[in-house]
């Protein structure tokens, strides 16, 4: 196995609790500083129709164990994921750019209860029980089957195993396909699995680019769940794909989230709050990109948060107090460079930033735009980079029309006084909002987005929900006489 950041890590697909090598591969390289970290298997449609037939065989006996019996696997499953911290950590922070001190001070953490909440939630869901005049339902939760885990290599460690989680504890059987841009954590994460003797063929995983490998996969008609995060245009291919298998899909997707700070807002606290929405060089779907102040404090709270920007650390992710790492791959830095040029070529004036970063080749400077209108391109599309937009408002209606006024719905922000915020957050069109606040979550809370930001929910009981066959055993409690007016 070659080694990456001193770590070895598997080049190979993992189907039936074997790893299993390639015919063809792809290069996989750093963010960081652009170094060639390995070569990765790329999956053939015998590696997929292998992974398919393997989980397809699983099923059967993982399902008939209940909650209780795959509450051990699933638990020495996260114990194992800790016992690789320092290597998974490392190895996805060189891998995908990602902050390592978030990596070791929470994600890894998060990634471990994403396993353990969902197998220890399962055991709360068979047999809940709705009494009517008539009958007794029981509401079941039975596993649907084989499930296509697609994840983005923005967050590999944190989404996949948010994913695994309810999927496994339902009694899926699962195939990974990891982003190729950042493929290894995943590598590591089945390691953790085979670790923890989780029956062959309850987890695969087939590396490979979604444009092939993924295209593979998603297509088969065997799949009984897809669950995908990434961009609408992959979305849409993949849809299309299920829809021609009937296959439920499960879609977090972009935003565009607005960032709304009302006249009676703290404007330290929103400032500073503002500042954190480039960390990871705002790769984050969670994050508001677009900043809607209030006319009144406009210069004090720009003021305000530029001396936040400049002192935030821009370089090496795998230094402890770095704040904005690197972009993911060339392609991206071209995208990020693209929007802001063509916004400045529209009118739009750069208040900080707008230029790439002497931090390295795929580094650019934390930016923030100005004079720019609702219908313009970068105020109405996902960047995915650090660049945010800035636009004033007098009046809720027109904040809460503004906030509205694209095609996403997945988050948003907005600082005020509590009922105030509270009153404006409340007519976004948006999945989640948070008043006062960034990134609280919640494994028990729904998380997903509205319009063009996806479908479905994560989460507590709405990821059993996606992950599940939900059924009704009808028990009637006098006897039934059949009669052909009921329907």
């Amino acid at each position: 196995m070659p080694k990456v950041r001193g770590h070895s890590v598997s080049t190979s697909h993992y189907i039936d609790g074997k790893w299993i090598e390639g015919d063809c591969h792809f290069d996989v390289f750093s963010p960081i500083n652009g170094e060639h970290l390995t070569e990765m298997a790329s999956g053939s449609p015998a590696n997929v129709d292998a992974a398919i037939e393997s989980a397809q065989s699983a099923f059967p006996a993982w399902a008939n164990l209940g909650a209780e019996g795959r509450l051990p696997y699933l638990q020495r499953f996260a114990a194992e994921i800790g016992k690789r911290k320092d290597a998974i950590c490392e190895v996805e922070s060189a891998d995908a750019g990602i902050l390592l001190s978030r990596l070791q001070h929470g994600i890894i953490l998060r990634s471990m209860l994403n396993i353990t909440w969902f197998a220890e939630a399962a055991l709360k869901l068979q047999d809940k029980i709705i009494e009517t005049p008539q009958a007794t339902h029981h509401i079941r939760h039975d596993p649907a089957g084989v499930c296509a885990i697609i994840i983005p290599w923005n967050a590999p460690l944190m989404l996949t195993t948010w994913k695994l989680g309810p999927s496994l504890a339902s009694g899926n059987t699962c195939i990974i396909k990891p982003p190729e841009w950042a493929p290894l954590s995943s590598a590591l994460l089945l390691e953790a699995a085979n670790a923890a003797e989780l029956p062959p063929g309850v987890l695969n995983m087939v590396q490979g680019p979604g444009s092939s490998t993924g295209a593979l996969l998603t297509s088969d008609p065997r799949l009984a769940r897809i669950s995908f995060t990434g961009s609408i245009p992959t979305a849409k291919l993949i849809g299309k794909s299920a829809a021609e298998n009937l296959v439920p899909c499960s879609l977090e997707l972009g935003g565009k989230s607005p960032f709304i700070v009302l006249e009676d807002a703290d404007i330290e606290q929103a400032a500073k709050t503002g500042a954190l929405m480039y960390r990871n060089a705002t790769q984050v779907c969670l994050a508001g990109t677009r900043f809607l102040v209030h006319k009144s404090i406009y210069d004090e709270f720009v003021n305000k948060m530029k001396s936040y920007v400049s002192a935030l650390l821009i370089g090496d992710p795998q230094i402890e107090d770095t704040e904005v790492g690197p972009l993911i791959h060339p392609q991206q830095l071209e995208r990020v460079q693209g929007y802001v040029h063509r916004a400045v070529e529209k009118g739009a004036k750069i208040l900080w930033g707008g230029k790439p970063h002497e931090a390295g080749d795929l580094y650019y400077a934390p930016t923030m735009l100005s004079d720019v209108n609702q219908e313009d391109e970068i105020v109405q599309e996902e960047v995915f980079g650090p660049v945010l937009t800035l636009q004033t408002f007098e009046s809720d209606e027109q904040v809460i029309a503004m906030a509205n006024g694209t095609k996403y719905g997945l988050g948003g922000v907005c600082f005020g006084k509590q009922l105030h915020a509270q009153q404006v957050a409340n007519q976004v069109k948006t999945g989640f909002i948070w008043v006062n606040s960034f990134g609280i979550r919640d494994l028990a809370a729904p998380f997903g987005g509205c319009k063009n930001s996806g479908n479905g929910r994560e989460g507590g009981d709405w990821s059993f929900d996606f992950f599940c066959d939900v059924k009704d055993v009808v028990i009637p409690k006098k006897p039934f006489v059949p009669s052909f007016a009921q329907r």
